[in-house]
């Protein structure tokens, strides 16, 4: 009985699991370090814009806030999944387009319940509070 697959595995292969050319990528410790400054430094920003209070406007922080917090989620897959056109045939590059769909979804909907609670819940005028019972 003859067959086309080999007999053994090279270990280097088996090891990583590349035996089946699915090209998996997999990171280096340079990789992993800017990986690790770029999440310091999107946590850092975030954080100086609240406290310094770097805007007057707090619907231009929070959306820089929340942009800083989109450009995290994508270093984190890029840098730490390792998700690239490559992998998987490029099923790992569509699942990163679902991850940002979905976080744009989640990022506009938190926005617009915050909005309405606002507009809604609160009241507008100091008079408003005087005739509150």
């Amino acid at each position: 009985m003859t067959s086309n697959a080999p007999a053994t595995e090279d270990a280097h292969e088996a090891h990583h699991g590349h035996s089946h050319g699915h090209e998996a990528a997999h990171g280096t410790f340079k990789s992993y370090m800017i990986g690790f400054v770029l999440s310091v430094i999107l946590t850092a920003i975030p954080f100086w814009l609240v406290i310094a209070g770097v805007f007057d406007n707090s619907a231009v922080t929070a959306v820089c806030v929340m942009g800083l917090a989109a450009v995290q989620i994508v270093v984190h897959m890029i840098f730490f999944l390792h998700m690239n056109p490559r992998s998987e045939g490029g099923w790992t590059m569509m699942a990163l387009i679902f991850t940002l769909l979905l976080v744009a979804i989640a990022l506009a909907g938190s926005l617009w319940v915050m909005h309405h609670l606002n507009t809604n819940m609160m009241p507008m005028s100091p008079e408003m509070m005087k005739n509150m019972p």
